[in-house]
């Protein structure tokens, strides 16, 4: 099953870590020196919940922003949603 929240889209995306040594330039050191890029993933945080979607208590897979933003309506006494 796809990390993917069914109500903005959002989904895993990749980006980089970056690994350096030496002091800041700032603190009197010569600068920092990159020694290693590595792959990452960023995941957003989805969960499964049951929301009122066209009328009817449906399980939805919604990432936690969503959730805190009351943009999905959970529980009996929700109010409907479109979508």
């Amino acid at each position: 099953m796809s990390r993917v929240c069914m109500f903005c889209g959002r989904k895993t995306r990749v980006g980089n870590t970056i690994a350096r040594r030496g002091l800041a330039k700032a603190k009197g050191g010569i600068g920092l020196k990159t020694t290693g890029i590595s792959r990452r993933t960023f995941k957003p945080n989805v969960q499964n919940v049951r929301a009122m979607v066209g009328g009817s208590m449906v399980r939805v897979r919604v990432c936690a922003r969503c959730i805190k933003s009351g943009a999905i309506a959970k529980g009996r006494g929700a109010r409907k949603i479109t979508g």
